[in-house]
Order: C-alpha cells, then sequence, then structure tokens
C-alpha cells in the first residue's frame, strides 16, 4: 500500500499504528513526548502528509517509512505552532545520500565562482526542501536534518533566512536580538578559538544556521542548550511553546 492510499478524497487519513510505533521507536526524542502530545504530533503528521508532496531524486524509492519519518520530526517544532507555519511551500524533494547542487557566486570584483555544494539538506524559499535519507535515519544526539531544515522554514516565513523567525507571545525583535545575538557571537568566538564545542561548530557559520542548529539541539540536546545558553534556551521554549528539557526522565 502506498502513502497516498491511506488518504481519501474529503479527509486525511490516518497513518498505520504499526508504522507510527515504528517510526517513534526509533526516534528517542519523540518518544520522550508525553501521550497526548504523541497523539497530537500524530495527528499534525498526518494534516502534513495530506498537505505537502514528496519526491525522490537518485533513484530512491518513495516509501511510507520515508513519508513519515520525515512528517514526524518536521511536525515536531511546530508541534504548538500549528501547520500554517509551514503555509509557503509543498515540496519535499529526498535523495539517497549527500547530493550536489550547482553554486554561482558573484564576488566583490565581479568574478563569477561555480562551484559544487555537497549537501544532507537544502531549503529553498518559496520552494521544496531537499534531504538526504541517510542523513535523516542519523537523527539523535544533537544532529537533526530535518528539524535544521524546516527550521530554515520557520527562519523564512517572514523572509530570508536570518536567525530570526516570524515572532509571537509577546517575544519583541529587540529581545529576540539581544538574546540571540549574544550567544551566537559567544558561541563564534569559541569556535574561532579552536575549542571543542558539544554543539556542531557548523552553527558559527552565519545566524541563519546558529538558529537551524541550536533548534537540532533544542530538541534533542536541551540540557546542553540550556546549560551554555540559558537565556537562548527560555527564547526558544517561549519561541516553540515547549520544554524539552521537562521531557527527559530526569527531568532536568
Amino acid at each position: 500500500m502506498g502513502l497516498f492510499d491511506w488518504f481519501k478524497p474529503d479527509k486525511a487519513g490516518a497513518i498505520p499504528d504499526a508504522l507510527w510505533a515504528q517510526t517513534i521507536a526509533g526516534l528517542p526524542f519523540l518518544g520522550d513526548l508525553a501521550a497526548d502530545e504523541q497523539a497530537s504530533l500524530k495527528l499534525l503528521a498526518e494534516q502534513f502528509l495530506a498537505e505537502k508532496e514528496f519526491s525522490t531524486a537518485g533513484g530512491l524509492e518513495l516509501t511510507d517509512e520515508i513519508c513519515v519519518a520525515i512528517a514526524a520530526q518536521g511536525c515536531l517544532p511546530i508541534l504548538h505552532l500549528g501547520l500554517a507555519a509551514y503555509r509557503d511551500w509543498v515540496g519535499i524533494i529526498v535523495y539517497p545520500n549527500e547530493f550536489v547542487v550547482p553554486r554561482h557566486v558573484q564576488d566583490e570584483a565581479g568574478v563569477v565562482h561555480e562551484y559544487d555544494d555537497v549537501l544532507s539538506g537544502e531549503a529553498w524559499q518559496g520552494g521544496p526542501l531537499l534531504v538526504s535519507w541517510h542523513d535523516v535515519q542519523m537523527a539523535g544526539d544533537g544532529y537533526n536534518v530535518v528539524i535544521h531544515e524546516f527550521a530554515h522554514k520557520l527562519d523564512m516565513l517572514n523572509g530570508e533566512a536570518d536567525g530570526m523567525p516570524a515572532l509571537h507571545s509577546g517575544i519583541g525583535e529587540a529581545e529576540w536580538q539581544r538574546i540571540f545575538t549574544a550567544a551566537y557571537d559567544d558561541f563564534c568566538r569559541r569556535v574561532d578559538a579552536d575549542e571543542e564545542t558539544i554543539i556542531d561548530p557548523y552553527a558559527s557559520d552565519s545566524p541563519a544556521e546558529f538558529f537551524a542548529v541550536l533548534s537540532e539541539s533544542f530538541f534533542e540536546l536541551p540540557d546542553v542548550v540550556d546549560a551554555e545558553y540559558p537565556a537562548l534556551y527560555v527564547l526558544l521554549k517561549r519561541y516553540y511553546r515547549q520544554d524539552p528539557l521537562q521531557r527527559w526522565p530526569t527531568g532536568a
């Protein structure tokens, strides 16, 4: 049975319980969700699957497992934000492994440089989201290509990705910039000093990448974010309307 055989013309159908249980079992950070949160996530993932269009490249066969794994992880950040947060795009392209994107960059002197960029994921503003299935399956311990790219989509909801998504819940731009920039500047200083960091050093590449990487860590390594950047953890907690740290069995 194919993925879209589950859906009826008048409403979204349910993800089979066995497949959902298999998906959750393979992603411990989803297994930490309370029963009501898991139920909400499943419903949101079903709605997501009904709205989005999946395709593959590089000879990969599209399967129910692929679609549900991506939907479940991608919907975690919007569990309490709603599907409208992903309203400005439809397509998801899944590659079997890392993929190559040709780049054309013009420098300050007007010289155009062409090169191939090898990626595990990429989000295009107003366009599709691309991910490597190999990397999707590596989720855990602070690395999550799905949450990373979906965070970029949240960042792009109010324009180009710049590290400041569309804000809500009384979070003002000045407050976001103050807390976010202080953490970003400190992290860049640590990376420049060749300090080994638990958080992926790629976060120092730009404010947009800092937001995406810290979103990965927020959901998978909340204790690290809270310990290293407590003010930023609180800010992300307010933004995502979630507190992953409280889901851990230890409660800390």
